[in-house]
């Protein structure tokens, strides 16, 4: 689709208007944003598309993540919870190398600060491994970081969303939502093994294309949590 309005508003309700229509979700359902940020910065990104270019959802991220609040997440929040709260059983933080000596070091520079607040914060005991064979967590650890994160409405969750999935930390991303971590922190910690190894052994353009892209959804998610105060 190119661009076929004029003007791009928002409403009294915190409603995107293109030309007095408003802008709906693919569901159909008015794209009304929580907070006056988040719905500046939605219609700033219809009023950067240009007469007669095509829609790029690509340099829309906030627009998506508020379309997947409404339709995807608000249809069952707790559901979508669920979804991420599993990233807590094999979090990426609890499996640790056994070598070499420097990534040892690193992995635990990185990770111990969250994995250290998340056992204070939430009063859990939180298992970590060396390798990639699975280690169970205690029961009550699941559940207490599920609960944390099922306390979120459905914006946040969105956000959240690619933090977690793309990151593989449940721990990290509840660090960055509840300001224990930067985003800058957590993103270095997330991508910690693979910016060792493009050190080590140099860096593919296209797995650098990759981290690219995680690094823009990343980013989307990270944007979202500021404009709705989070």
């Amino acid at each position: 689709m190119k661009r076929f309005w004029k003007h791009v508003a928002v409403d009294a309700e915190r409603g995107i208007r293109l030309d007095e229509r408003p802008l709906r979700t693919p569901g159909r359902v008015p794209l009304v944003l929580p907070t006056a940020a988040l719905a500046e910065a939605v219609a700033d990104e219809w009023r950067a598309v240009e007469d007669g270019q095509e829609i790029d959802p690509r340099a829309m991220p906030l627009t998506g993540l508020g379309n997947a609040a409404i339709d995807r997440v608000g249809a069952d929040p707790a559901l979508f919870a669920a979804g991420l709260a599993h990233y807590g059983e094999s979090d990426l933080l609890c499996y640790r190398a056994d070598s070499p000596e420097d990534l040892v070091a690193r992995q635990a520079a990185a990770w111990d600060p969250l994995l250290d607040w998340a056992r204070a914060r939430y009063d859990v005991h939180i298992e970590v491994a060396t390798g990639i064979l699975h280690r169970a967590q205690p029961a009550v650890t699941l559940a207490r970081l599920a609960d944390a994160i099922a306390a979120r409405d459905a914006f946040t969750l969105a956000a959240l969303s690619p933090v977690v999935t793309i990151g593989g930390s449940l721990i990290a991303a509840l660090a960055l939502v509840e300001r224990a971590a930067t985003a800058e922190q957590v993103w270095d910690a997330v991508t910690l093994d693979e910016e060792y190894q493009a050190e080590r052994w140099g860096r593919d353009p296209l797995a650098e294309a990759g981290i690219a892209a995680r690094r823009r959804d990343f980013g989307g998610g990270v944007r979202m949590l500021e404009l709705l105060g989070d």
